[in-house]
């Protein structure tokens, strides 16, 4: 998909709620294109990591795809990247699930769990892109503001 390419972030999120949001009948008539645009979408994430870098995004794949070439060009350096590995192989899963078989009865659900994964990452990615150091562990692990000083937490009295 050349035109998702261009795509903003917020591009790519409407994107992925109109995905989540289709009839099951419309997500499965058009299941492999479907799958497609979502690996595509998550490359588009990741090649705005890339290049965030100053890098050039690679043409390159890894074990047949280039979701995970560009994650592992873009984790280079970075170790705090690899929290998001998994949620690359999740979409790379849930592509193959509906290219392996469309016509599958859990096709529409595959699909919007995809998309789901897609937003994870893009989210994810999103994130660092604003915040350097999240991620750093897990994505969750690590507070987005460690330098500011918090009041403590209130005891709740019962």
């Amino acid at each position: 998909m050349g035109g998702a390419r261009a795509m903003s972030f917020d591009d790519i999120a409407a994107r992925l709620d109109a995905i989540v949001a289709m009839p099951d009948d419309a997500l499965v008539a058009a299941a492999a294109q479907q799958a497609d645009e979502l690996l595509a979408l998550g490359e588009t994430v990741l090649e705005a990591w890339v290049a965030s870098r100053g890098e050039t995004p690679t043409a390159q794949t890894v074990e047949g795809f280039r979701l995970l070439a560009l994650h592992r060009q873009g984790a280079r350096g970075e170790p705090s990247f690899n929290a998001c590995r998994e949620t690359c192989r999740e979409l790379v899963y849930h592509h193959n699930l509906v290219r392996l078989d469309p016509a599958h009865t859990d096709t529409a659900r595959r699909l919007r769990l995809g998309a789901m994964v897609a937003r994870h990452l893009a989210l994810f990615i999103g994130g660092k892109l604003e915040v350097a150091g999240l991620g750093e562990f897990c994505c969750a692990s690590k507070p987005l503001r460690q330098n500011e000083t918090s009041a403590p937490a209130e005891t709740v009295r019962q």
